[in-house]
């Protein structure tokens, strides 16, 4: 009799093991799949909706135009050691690393231009912080050789025109290069410290608007059909590329407000008609219509506003602002894909996976779990548990 109770003892206790063991295995095949899902495969089932615009190649006599291939993104406001949670920092450095690194895998862009704020303490980080910044930076983007990173000034990265210095912009144009000019497949791009555009004759803002001056006669000059002119023709360097150039820069041009914009990733209706600032939120007038006056751009592309907005400047010059690529900013970032030749260009936007999705994912699945270990102690009430027990020996059969 004893030894029958112990043998009963011992073949319930191995059945409670292997029911434990079972109930291990489900939740971590549960908790595995969702992370993996969540943090990894999401970003390709999101990125593999996104492809390049098709623009106009055939150029006058019938040849065809390389097409270049340019990703833009702004403002990913990498946290630094003063502001914000380390939880927070990590969470948000993931999610850019990852689909950043999953675009170019997908995407195989030529250019990737970030217009400005790549950090958020930059304007008054030490050189340590500055250093660490940086390091996580580069990891966070990383790029095979043939794939060029271009980044234009923020007022996060070298502090808003009180606050930047000399030191600071060199500190930043040794990393990122102090490039102003550059030409690819035949489409010239004008990188503007628009910080710097203040207009009030500082050394900084004057230096940037000698600069620009000399870029817009360069662009001058690669406009004149016939050759000859005494000016152009002394330059040592070659002409650029026939081309109206795309203006990069981190401020927007002048506009009132965000009244007229939308699209789901424009700013909330609540803030749409309060009006901007001059020189804090927007350029002011009259660094705007320098800008457009010397340069006669073709495209504008800036950041700042953390929303998108397509604005049509006086003379024609469309500008497209950059929604924030950082899920901190927004419940939907978003970067934009531009197909571009000498001549002609086509963008499209691209999204990335919404927080709300992945927070929603994340609540079911622990509302999916706490089922799971509620069935597995009998702990749900009599109706749910046999409604549960019915629908298991239903899918057996």
């Amino acid at each position: 009799m004893a030894l029958g109770r112990w043998g009963l003892k011992r073949q319930n206790f191995h059945l409670l093991r292997r029911r434990r063991r079972a109930l291990l295995l489900k939740l971590t095949v549960v908790i595995i799949s969702v992370l993996l899902f969540c943090e990894y495969f999401i970003y390709y089932l999101v990125l593999l909706r996104c492809h390049w615009p098709e623009v106009k190649t055939l150029a006058d006599g019938g040849r065809q135009e390389p097409v270049l291939k340019a990703m833009f993104l702004a403002d990913t406001h990498l946290l630094g050691e003063i502001r914000g949670h380390w939880l927070d920092k990590l969470r948000r450095e993931w999610q850019m690393e990852r689909a950043f690194q999953t675009a170019l895998w997908l995407l195989q862009p030529e250019v990737v231009f970030i217009l400005g704020d790549i950090f958020d303490e930059g304007k008054w980080s030490s050189d340590q912080a500055w250093a660490d910044d940086v390091q996580r930076f580069q990891r966070m983007f990383r790029h095979d050789s043939h794939v060029q990173l271009k980044v234009v000034i923020g007022n996060h990265d070298v502090g808003f025109h009180y606050q930047m210095s000399k030191y600071r912009i060199k500190r930043f144009e040794k990393v990122f290069g102090s490039e102003r000019l550059l030409s690819l497949k035949g489409v010239n791009f004008v990188m503007v410290n628009s910080v710097a555009m203040e207009g009030d004759g500082c050394i900084i803002c004057s230096e940037e608007e000698a600069e620009l001056r000399e870029i817009s006669r360069k662009l001058n000059c690669s406009q004149e059909q016939v050759p000859g002119s005494s000016q152009c023709d002394r330059e040592p360097e070659p002409r650029l590329p026939l081309s109206a150039p795309v203006l990069l820069q981190h401020y927007p041009l002048y506009r009132a407000s965000d009244a007229n914009c939308s699209g789901e990733d424009a700013a909330p209706p609540e803030e749409r008609n309060v009006p901007f600032e001059e020189k804090y939120d927007v350029l002011s007038r009259e660094a705007s219509q320098k800008l457009l006056w010397w340069l006669r751009p073709r495209l504008v592309l800036s950041g700042h506003t953390h929303s998108a907005c397509e604005v049509l400047h006086p003379g024609g010059a469309p500008e497209v602002s950059v929604p924030s690529f950082s899920w901190r900013n927004r419940n939907n970032p978003s970067f934009i894909m531009g197909s571009l030749t000498s001549r002609d260009y086509a963008l499209s936007k691209c999204y990335l996976p919404f927080e709300d999705t992945v927070l929603t994912t994340y609540g079911a699945a622990a509302g999916f779990l706490m089922i799971l270990i509620l069935v597995h102690f009998e702990h749900l009430p009599s109706p749910f548990l046999c409604g549960w027990k019915l629908c298991r020996l239903h899918m057996r059969r």
